[in-house]
């Protein structure tokens, strides 16, 4: 049964997706509460769905829809196919990792703050990590410099200019547009969303988020950084059993992305270098990861 309790938020959808989640589900859909979800449309999209899921039995019990999926499309190709079902009065959708918890009115901030301008496609929130510390949740979308610099320096110089000015680390205060904001929760206006096809899901998993984006900022829409909504992202839960493997799929999105942006023969020389410290990178990361 779907959460539709009659309140402000009648026009927003909640949209997890689980995939060995179940031990950090429960604390997310209890978030929703002091998040002032009520009114909101929530549904939990099981990826590769089993009989009897327990996803489906937390779910249940925190009155949200439950979505099992017959196979694993990875974070964007399910927040799609649940999208695609949703009631066409839903004009926002959050889409939200399940190892995040909404601080209390979070909601509501973003859909204040994307509802002030039509322009705006997405909304992100500040995102604190385990420990409390704000995460770089609102990024820019790199240029050719910067993502050199970047991809050659961000593991042997954490703090180089390049990395700086990609993840805007020195930006503290208020409101502010940015090139991409994190998809582990992120506030979608929904119109914007159909327009540009939803997520690419050529990404199974990472960077589906910066480049959505990128082709929202493209399509004419502002990526807005509020905040005065705050959320915690515990951490990738479903992917520490084989983080050397992670790190590599990170890099490949990564490489995708950039071969995508950078695209035609002209910016080959780009790709290549790109690439070279884009494959430095994972091999020192893989190496950490395994240690």
């Amino acid at each position: 049964m779907t959460k539709t309790v009659p309140g402000a938020l009648s026009h927003v959808a909640v949209v997890t997706v689980s995939y060995g989640s179940e031990h950090v589900l429960p604390a997310f859909l209890a978030g929703l509460t002091d998040a002032q979800a009520a009114g909101a449309t929530i549904v939990v999209a099981d990826n590769a769905a089993v009989p009897e899921s327990a996803v489906e039995r937390i779910a249940t019990a925190a009155g949200a829809r439950y979505a099992p999926l017959d196979a694993n499309y990875g974070y964007g190709g399910a927040i799609n196919r649940v999208a695609a079902t949703l009631p066409v009065s839903i004009e926002w959708i959050l889409v939200s990792n399940p190892d995040v918890v909404l601080e209390p009115h979070a909601i509501d901030e973003l859909v204040a703050a994307g509802s002030a301008d039509d322009s705006i496609g997405s909304v992100g929130p500040a995102v604190l990590t385990a420990e409390g510390e704000v995460y770089p949740s609102a990024r820019d979308v790199p240029s050719i410099r910067v993502g050199v610099g970047h991809a050659l320096f961000a593991n042997l110089w954490p703090d180089n200019p390049w990395t700086s000015r990609y993840q805007r680390s020195a930006e503290v205060g208020g409101s502010r547009d940015a090139g991409w904001l994190s998809g582990s929760c992120v506030l979608v206006r929904r119109v914007a969303f159909e327009k540009i096809g939803g997520f690419d899901t050529g990404y199974f998993m990472y960077f589906e988020d910066v480049d959505l984006g990128y082709r929202l900022g493209k399509a004419g829409y502002r990526n807005l950084y509020q905040p005065a909504a705050v959320v915690t992202h515990t951490g990738a839960h479903s992917t520490r059993s084989n983080q050397a493997a992670m790190v590599a799929a990170h890099h490949d999105s990564a490489r995708r992305f950039l071969d995508k942006k950078y695209s035609g023969w002209r910016l080959a020389p780009v790709r290549w270098v790109l690439g070279v410290g884009l494959a430095a990178r994972s091999w020192l990361a893989e190496r950490r990861a395994d240690t």
